[in-house]
């Protein structure tokens, strides 16, 4: 699976905390935007390969916007959601690889959903489980083991470890990794990186410890 854009439009900000977890368990990257801030958004030089659409209270000229943005740039694919009690006025784009959500569902409907458009086909390539001397990372459970004991890590300890893990043999900044693991509406500084990196050296030990390697000057390294 390659890195992917996703771009959700939405009048509020209820699905917000759920684009962030998002982007810890998929490699993508968010980017969020308003009815009035949605030019800006397409303007910004980014391409997408994901249009998430909260309907909850867009009007049509957003949503006309919307679907002739998709159409220009090859017909993105679109993923609607829509409260359940609106499922009767539902309006999906005419074109393109779509599909549609209710906005109660679970996460791991949601995860798999976007899975399914932006990687079709390839949704089950990687592996849920990673091994790398004496620990196990469970992707699917967000569970570390050493030597089959299990490591209590907090999530971002945990997100950072597995980023690194599932992306090794190439250094990252520390502004990259604040990007990458805390989410796209993170504002704190790059020291929270070191901070997060110490602590999780502390906790795996030794030897799992000694894959992730300090690159002077940039960020880190995970070597295999």
């Amino acid at each position: 699976m390659h890195h992917k854009n996703i771009l959700l439009i939405a009048r509020s900000t209820r699905h917000h905390q759920r684009m962030r977890e998002l982007s810890h368990v998929l490699d993508v990257s968010i980017a969020l935007a308003f009815p009035d801030t949605f030019s800006q958004a397409i303007s910004s030089g980014h391409e997408f390969d994901l249009v998430i659409l909260d309907a909850m209270g867009l009007d049509e000229d957003t949503l006309n916007s919307v679907d002739a943005y998709v159409a220009e740039n090859g017909f993105i694919p679109t993923l609607v959601v829509q409260d359940q009690d609106k499922l009767g006025s539902l309006r999906m784009p005419v074109q393109g690889r779509n599909d549609f959500i209710v906005s109660t569902a679970s996460a791991a409907e949601f995860e798999m959903r976007c899975k399914l458009l932006l990687w079709p086909g390839e949704e089950s390539a990687p592996a849920d489980i990673v091994n790398v001397d004496n620990m196990t990372i469970n992707l699917a459970t967000y569970q570390v083991y050493i030597d089959d004991q299990p490591v209590d890590l907090t999530l971002m300890e945990y997100s950072l470890l597995s980023f690194l893990a599932t992306h090794p043999s190439r250094a990252y900044s520390r502004e990259t990794l604040l990007h990458r693991v805390w989410g796209f509406e993170y504002c704190g500084g790059t020291r929270t990186v070191d901070v997060h990196i110490r602590r999780v050296r502390s906790k795996v030990g030794p030897q799992v410890a000694a894959h992730i390697v300090t690159v002077r000057g940039v960020g880190y390294l995970f070597k295999m």
